[in-house]
């Protein structure tokens, strides 16, 4: 039965019993980016039941530099990375359920994606999904790992609720601005370091070995040769109101915004007010009279002028070619209705 796990099973951590709790576990993966490919085909390999992973956006060819599974033909297909992260996935092992959702992490999503979770991956780039996530681990008690790296720097957390600070707690509120991977870049070994350090952590979640977690924050900076823990059990708040005495989960009673400058991509996602499923077909039929047209299964782009435009079937828009909300706004409504 443990055959294809037998150097896992050896392992004294885990054991037979280990392996048992893992293949009864689900896992959800906010993110196929980095670190979400690398921790979902982590898990993946080493037997986790079921897997969740969900994603807004599709391939490209800048992503192939550091996020495995994806390959070239995905790039010019504009695949979407869930899709194409469960289609690598499956074929590594066929005993894991993965299941792909390409969506945007609204706050109603993500109270719909933790029903019967065990375990959140933290594996987004932007800490507007990392609070929604955080409140939404908090008040249904789901252990989750934070991730981030950005240049060849990299930083991750475990957050047990009822045990450790949240991430609430460590930021008053969402940090606005600083270095992303799309304006300092980022190399590929920093992804699989961190990547490293929240499995590690998962296997130990997801086997109970609840008393070998690392409690501190951990950062490292492989170019500099750096690296550092931080204890930050002084940080937690008893009045924090994702996980102080009287929790409030603010970050899943507010609306996410609608038109978002997606930083350093010169792109701006726009999100109908409603969730809505939208023809594609009629949608390209009607554009196909104004411009060129390109369609898959999932998406279809449409240009105009210097403007690239990406429509998924959510009804989301990727406006390419600006960063102005208002222009994306006015192309939105010209094409899109």
């Amino acid at each position: 039965m443990f055959e294809r796990y037998s150097r896992q099973v050896l392992f004294p951590g885990i054991g037979e019993e280990g392996q048992t709790l893992l293949q009864n576990k689900h896992v959800l993966v906010i993110g196929a980016g980095a670190l979400g490919t690398g921790n979902a085909e982590i898990l993946v390999r080493s037997g986790v039941g079921k897997i969740t992973i969900v994603d807004r956006d599709y391939v490209e060819w800048s992503n192939l530099q550091r996020q495995q599974l994806f390959t070239e033909k995905d790039a010019e297909n504009h695949i979407p990375k869930a899709v194409s992260a469960r289609e690598r996935l499956e074929a590594i092992n066929r005993d894991v359920t993965i299941e792909a959702h390409i969506a945007d992490v609204t706050p109603a999503e993500m109270e719909q994606f933790v029903s019967g979770v065990d375990l959140i991956m933290d594996a987004t780039d932007n800490f507007e999904i990392r609070m929604i996530i955080n409140d939404a681990a908090q008040k249904y008690g789901i252990p989750w790992i934070y991730g981030s790296i950005v240049a060849s720097y990299g930083i991750s957390y475990t957050i047990v609720p009822g045990t450790s600070p949240c991430l609430h707690c460590l930021m008053e509120g969402i940090p606005i601005g600083g270095l992303t991977c799309d304006t300092g870049g980022v190399i590929s070994p920093v992804v699989q370091i961190v990547v490293g350090h929240q499995t590690a952590e998962a296997l130990k979640i997801l086997t109970e070995n609840w008393a070998s977690l690392r409690r501190e924050l951990i950062s490292f900076d492989v170019w500099e040769n750096e690296q550092s823990t931080v204890n930050v059990d002084k940080l937690q708040k008893v009045d924090c109101p994702s996980c102080g005495k009287e929790p409030i989960h603010p970050f899943l009673s507010q609306s996410q915004t609608k038109t978002e400058v997606l930083c350093g991509r010169n792109t701006v996602q726009i999100r109908p007010a409603s969730k809505e499923t939208r023809d594609l077909e009629r949608v390209a039929a009607n554009l196909s009279k104004l411009g060129k047209v390109e369609q898959n299964s999932f998406l279809l782009q449409f240009k105009a002028n210097h403007n690239r435009m990406v429509m998924f079937k959510d009804g989301r828009v990727l406006i390419h070619g600006t960063n102005d909300a208002t222009e994306a706004k006015s192309l939105y409504h010209k094409f899109f209705g």
